[in-house]
């Protein structure tokens, strides 16, 4: 923001404070305590009857103000949308001096009775106005022009992505569209949970600090605990507890949490988002993939009413079946080689050949992990399950039954991004120390994300699991997904970012 912008905003905040104190001198208090309204704008427009005069409260934030000496028009917006006000000095008398004192911005309670106006707006007559809440800092209205070309030109916008984030509440207000990608997700959510419950499987909370991070490969935050004396450190995963449940005999746990993984931030990776993670007891990686399916087809209904979405430039259909491919054999597609039985060096040659970013990347499975992610992942935009991992990149599945080699793992990909993640879980005790073992050589050899050993959660094991499938599922990108949205920090009311810079 340049100086003489600031300058002015300075101006306006000064002229909002004086008002505050003229409002105040006529015995008005410009921060209500309460205000009891019974209708909303969406209501007001949908139930009017031509010459029904039926007398309204309604309360909601001024954004468009038209003066006419002793009358003005106003548009005050609420949280369903926006409504013209009609107000007459002959009507409200004092009040109507009072109203010369509000701002674009103020929120205000009004009584009046509903009417068309002669351009046939459904409007409100006020017979009583409140002021309810003053706004000290003037909001930024785009305003429309038409230049000689007869472009539409939009001036004061609010549009700046990273003020946007960083001032939400603004956001809001001033881009009241948005609005609808939040209560979309709150309904994705909800409907979520409705389709998991319907199976009977519990909804349950475990600990967002834990002694020992695991369940996923990453890297996580750490704090200290004062009165433990004790290291400490935020989730990265909530899969070690759910499975510890099911090894004291629920039958089906799930979990809709907040995780943290300290990693880097992009369009897909925000460090503290959304999961759901479930856990099934007697069942296996084939019974999950449809089970995901049937369940994201149930939200796509229930919410949107339709299984076919837009996302970018893609036109996504998500309906039954998904295709399913295999993790190895697409990459050998893309490679030429099979990477279960290459070695690292034949690995680096083939990467560099194809001009592979490395960086970051020293272990095999690393490697696997690297190519697939940019030769393979772009190409997977409808709904898509990839199967059958190798065992180097899923420390915590079951072997496959059949192929050497391979985990029983799937992740579901769509638009080319990974929403969900699931294996037949490893209940082994032996196998499962072993692999732990095999992640500390790795963490040794450079992989700052490998898994530590989880002493407890192997006793645990060793008490007996039954089979078990697991899932989790980004409820983030899920979002993204259905909403159109590009970047996670769209969907996310209020994003990580670097901490403001004062002036």
């Amino acid at each position: 923001m340049d100086n003489s912008n600031q300058q002015d905003i300075n101006v306006l905040i000064k002229r909002r404070f004086e008002e505050l104190e003229e409002l105040r001198k006529m015995g008005i208090e410009p921060f209500a305590y309460s205000f009891d309204n019974d209708s909303d704008s969406e209501q007001i427009k949908t139930s009017f009857a031509d010459d029904e005069k039926r007398v309204v409260r309604i309360a909601g934030r001024i954004m468009a103000i038209r003066r006419m000496g002793k009358a003005s028009f106003a548009h005050i917006h609420d949280y369903k949308g926006k409504v013209q006000i009609y107000l007459r000095k002959d009507d409200i008398g004092e009040n109507y001096d009072s109203f010369k004192l509000m701002d674009i911005g103020d929120i205000v309670g009004v009584e009046g009775f509903i009417f068309k106006t002669k351009t046939g707006e459904i409007s409100i007559h006020v017979s009583n106005l409140t002021l309810l809440s003053k706004a000290l800092r003037p909001i930024p209205i785009a305003k429309e022009t038409i230049d000689e070309q007869g472009n539409k030109i939009i001036h004061d916008q609010f549009a700046d992505k990273e003020l946007r984030y960083r001032q939400r509440y603004l956001d809001l207000i001033v881009n009241p569209e948005i609005k609808y990608i939040f209560i979309k997700r709150s309904k994705i959510i909800s409907s979520l949970r409705r389709f998991v419950d319907s199976f009977g499987y519990l909804e349950v909370e475990t600990p967002v600090l834990q002694p020992i991070y695991g369940g996923a490969s990453a890297r996580p935050f750490m704090t200290h605990h004062n009165a433990l004396d004790t290291r400490l450190y935020l989730r990265i995963a909530d899969e070690l507890y759910l499975k510890r449940l099911i090894v004291g005999g629920f039958n089906g746990v799930y979990e809709i949490s907040k995780d943290f993984r300290n990693e880097g931030m992009d369009k897909t990776h925000n460090p503290e988002f959304t999961m759901m993670e479930l856990y099934v007891p007697y069942k296996d990686y084939e019974w999950m993939m449809n089970f995901v399916e049937k369940m994201i087809n149930h939200i796509c209904i229930e919410v949107f009413g339709t299984l076919d979405f837009e996302f970018e430039s893609s036109n996504i259909n998500f309906s039954s079946p998904w295709r399913r491919v295999s993790m190895t054999e697409t990459l050998k597609e893309k490679i030429g080689i099979d990477v279960i039985n290459a070695s690292n060096e034949e690995l680096r040659a083939t990467a560099k050949r194809l001009n592979i970013d490395l960086a970051h990347v020293e272990t095999k499975a690393q490697l696997i992990d690297e190519m697939f992610s940019q030769l393979v992942q772009p190409d997977l935009i409808q709904p898509t399950f990839v199967i059958d991992y190798p065992l180097e990149l899923s420390p915590l599945a079951k072997k496959h039954r059949s192929k050497a080699g391979l985990v029983e793992r799937f992740e579901g990909y769509v638009a080319g991004r990974e929403i969900c993640n699931a294996f037949s879980e490893l209940n082994d005790p032996i196998d499962q120390k072993s692999r732990f073992e095999d992640q500390v050589k790795m963490k040794e050899a450079g992989d700052d994300e490998a898994h530590q050993i989880d002493d407890d959660f192997i006793r645990a094991l060793e008490y007996g699991m039954p089979p078990t499938a697991g899932m989790g599922i980004g409820i983030d990108r899920l979002v993204m997904l259905l909403t159109n949205q590009i970047s996670i920090r769209d969907v996310i009311f209020f994003p990580q970012m670097k901490p403001e810079v004062k002036s």
